[in-house]
């Protein structure tokens, strides 16, 4: 094993047995039929059923919806982007010459990628529990630091349930205008309030995305800011 990958091996708390198997983990389809994509498809549900899992045993008091809200925060792309530049993950891929010139060992996509088919490779290999272990530790210092769970939800479900809370209608949205070409549109929307008098306008690349920047403006006004649960 070259020194790069031991180095990573390192990082990883985990020493591969069969070098071809990791070679596989750390290769992106660029190269070839044999890539990482089928790896990335076991790391994909191990990680899924392990963190399912200690979500589960750790927060007794929360329901499936505040889980899976903790679960999506913690195996989206961003967060596996995260992990992977916290393991150096870019410098050890194995990409074709138009993903290397494109910068293909920086990009989002291919490192969250990269890190599901590592853990499928471990899986593959050592078998569950091992596989467990690595994942526990790659999300150890996430595990420990939780996001709020009402922070996860999106703007306009806590718009309607803050309107809600304090004895107030729907927030009324409104499609003002569509713009640009078919395929590079730009959508804005309003947001009213009526029952407050306020209001908020946004523009985004699709209707909801623009629905979901009014609803995330208002939640920053501050008559929504000061409402009182009835």
């Amino acid at each position: 094993m070259n020194p790069t990958l031991h180095s990573l091996c390192q990082r990883i708390a985990y020493q591969f047995k069969d070098n071809d198997l990791l070679a596989e983990a750390l290769t992106h389809r660029s190269i070839g039929s044999r890539n990482y994509e089928r790896l990335e498809f076991l790391g994909d549900s191990a990680l899924d059923l392990v963190i399912s899992h200690e979500l589960y045993v750790r927060h007794p008091e929360l329901d499936e919806g505040a889980l899976s809200r903790l679960r999506a925060s913690l195996v989206k792309g961003a967060t596996l982007c995260e992990i992977a530049r916290e393991l150096d993950l870019g410098q050890h891929l194995r990409l074709g010459t138009g993903e290397l010139k494109s910068g293909g060992f920086e990009r989002d996509s291919i490192l969250a990628d990269a890190v599901e088919s590592l853990i499928g490779a471990v899986y593959l290999e050592a078998g569950f529990l091992v596989c467990k272990d690595l994942i526990l530790r790659l999300f150890a210092k996430r595990l420990d630091n939780l996001p709020a769970v009402a922070d996860l939800k999106d703007p306009k479900t806590r718009l309607q349930e803050k309107l809600q809370g304090a004895g107030l209608g729907l927030p009324v949205y409104e499609l003002l205008e569509t713009s640009g070409k078919s395929h590079q549109q730009i959508f804005t929307v309003s947001c009213q309030i009526p029952a407050l008098g306020v209001s908020a306008t946004a523009q985004a690349s699709s209707r909801r995305k623009a629905e979901q920047l009014t609803a995330k403006s208002l939640l920053g006004n501050t008559q929504i800011l000061d409402l009182k649960a009835s």
